[in-house]
């Protein structure tokens, strides 16, 4: 029996928000999430073996915020604006190709 994902990539977008500090909420992440979520569903990249976007709580690296990891490749990334994600979803989610300019630096934590 093959160990297969039910999704290619299922990508997770943090959209906590903080009170006393800056978390991904308040750089757009719902944003970026409803850009990423209609871009896959645009390209007919969605569904069962292929993408699947999804909101995400606090994913504790606030530091590099804001973030959204792809599984089951354990890829996370930050962002600043929807080229940003556009890229992400052409280069990683499309081509299997993950983008290295935006990858987050595995020490950054909360």
């Amino acid at each position: 029996m093959t160990n297969q994902s039910y999704y290619q990539h299922h990508v997770f977008f943090c959209l906590n928000e903080r009170s006393n500090e800056q978390s991904c909420a308040h750089y757009q992440a719902q944003q970026a999430f409803d850009h990423c979520k209609a871009g896959v569903k645009k390209m007919g990249l969605s569904g069962p073996g292929g993408v699947r976007v999804n909101k995400a709580g606090c994913l504790d690296r606030c530091a590099g915020g804001p973030v959204v990891v792809v599984y089951p490749q354990e890829v996370w990334y930050t962002y600043v604006d929807n080229a940003d994600i556009d890229e992400i979803i052409e280069s990683h989610l499309k081509n299997n190709v993950p983008v290295e300019r935006l990858m987050l630096a595995p020490d950054v934590g909360r």
